[in-house]
């Protein structure tokens, strides 16, 4: 029975990561404490309020267990691919986390009081290869937050799943309740888990650090440097002020991952599924850019319809919530937002295209050809993107113009929908795209 389990697990791959990550982990991170040994000042970043959390020797048990939870992870699935991504996860939380320990070293300040019985043989040994330096981000809690991730979808069973939850946030609690970690190293050390996770996403799409491609396009270029801008804003005033301030630094990272977004990454950075739903990294990752973009759409258009008829079963719109698309008689979405999802609902699809930016010609096609298998069903479509002036325009009027009945010219397929919402806005390059992505198209049944 074992030979068959190892048989049709590639252990031999993930044997070979673990040997590489072992050695990885003690190396790096014993070089960050050893260089922070040798500074003349290491400074502390901690709250008052700190030195009221209790020292409990026995949480020691559930902060060790994060080392077999470590090990075991990578010999529990059946998929290459997916151990080379859980394994480049682990890697480059190590790499991040021992770069910043090196380039910002920062020590604990609270000395732990003795430990006796069963958990001093654990606080000893942890004491063995551990100093009071690597704090920030932590790395135990960036590692929980992967291997969290990584167990969610190995165990199915709901009563299994809760006590994993349990383990996981007391995995993450013992870091302060042992004296290991101040506060400020949680939420950056969660920071850095869920990048990771966001870096290099399990399911069978590219990751993104293989996805990057840096853009030609002046205008992403432009808007690039604006939430790079945006991002160094946010953090000059976390790190200057400190104390409640350095929540700041949450929109700083979103900022500057949108900025990512559009220098290289493109629409893949916000990880939006066909049916319109982000992934919960890019979801915790960019929530407050995401907060931001969607009270900007609240504002554009809370003096307008939600939606208007283009056509007779044809919508064009901003993104619904629930109760608007109930209230529309449930027709099928189409998004054409990367930064914003669509309500769960039956039907709904999404080809995410980047705000503010022209979309090439090919990603157009898709979307009227989208609206067009929608279409084909029998039912109504909501055509719709932030706030349904560019975007989601642009792709109703190439529709129309492939697919609209006498297969119209742009700029009457234009002048219908702009009839319809007369505030779309479509500047010169989109027309320049509409016109390479209907070029030669003809209207087929």
């Amino acid at each position: 029975m074992i030979a068959a389990w190892f048989a049709q697990r590639p252990w031999k791959r993930a044997a070979a990561w673990l040997a590489l990550l072992g050695p990885l982990f003690y190396a790096t991170y014993g070089f960050a404490n050893w260089w922070a040994t040798t500074r003349a000042q290491v400074p502390s970043a901690a709250f008052e309020w700190e030195r009221q959390i209790p020292f409990w020797p026995w949480t020691i048990f559930p902060y060790w267990t994060i080392n077999v939870f470590y090990a075991l992870s990578l010999f529990l699935v059946r998929s290459k691919h997916m151990v080379d991504r859980h394994a480049l996860r682990l890697v480059t939380a190590t790499a991040i986390a021992v770069t910043c320990f090196v380039l910002w070293p920062l020590h604990f300040s609270f000395g732990q009081p003795p430990v006796d019985g069963a958990p001093a043989f654990l606080f000893n040994a942890l004491r063995g290869f551990d100093q009071p330096y690597n704090q920030a981000p932590s790395l135990h809690i960036a590692l929980a937050v992967i291997l969290w991730d990584w167990y969610r979808r190995l165990v199915t069973a709901r009563w299994a799943r809760a006590v994993m939850h349990v383990w996981a946030f007391a995995i993450c609690a013992s870091v302060l309740t042992t004296w290991q970690h101040h506060f400020i190293d949680i939420p950056t050390g969660a920071l850095l888990g869920i990048v990771c996770v966001w870096l290099w996403p399990l399911e069978r799409v590219v990751a993104l650090p293989r996805a990057w491609k840096l853009a030609r396009d002046p205008q992403r270029w432009k808007l690039a440097g604006f939430y790079a801008v945006g991002a160094a804003l946010c953090l000059a005033p976390a790190l200057a002020v400190g104390g409640i301030a350095l929540w700041l630094a949450w929109p700083a990272a979103s900022l500057a991952a949108v900025a990512l977004n559009y220098f290289g990454f493109g629409a893949r950075g916000f990880q939006m599924d066909a049916r319109g739903r982000m992934a919960w990294p890019a979801r915790w990752l960019l929530g407050p850019y995401r907060v931001g973009a969607s009270l900007n759409a609240w504002l554009w258009t809370r003096k307008l319809p939600a939606s208007v008829e283009v056509l007779p079963g044809l919508r064009l719109g901003r993104i619904p919530n629930a109760a608007e698309w109930q209230a529309a008689g449930r027709p099928r979405l189409l998004s054409l937002s990367a930064e914003l999802q669509l309500p769960p609902v039956a039907g709904a699809r999404c080809v995410p295209m980047l705000d503010l930016v022209v979309p090439p010609p090919a990603r157009l096609r898709r979307a009227a050809a989208v609206i067009e298998a929608q279409r084909r069903s029998g039912d109504a479509v909501w055509v719709c993107c932030a706030l349904g002036f560019s975007r989601s325009a642009a792709s109703l009027i190439g529709w129309v113009a492939t697919h609209g009945g006498d297969t119209p010219a742009l700029a009457d397929a234009e002048k219908l929908v702009r009839q319809a919402r007369p505030q779309i806005v479509l500047r010169p390059a989109w027309h320049a795209a509409l016109e390479q992505a209907t070029r030669g198209a003809r209207h087929h049944e």
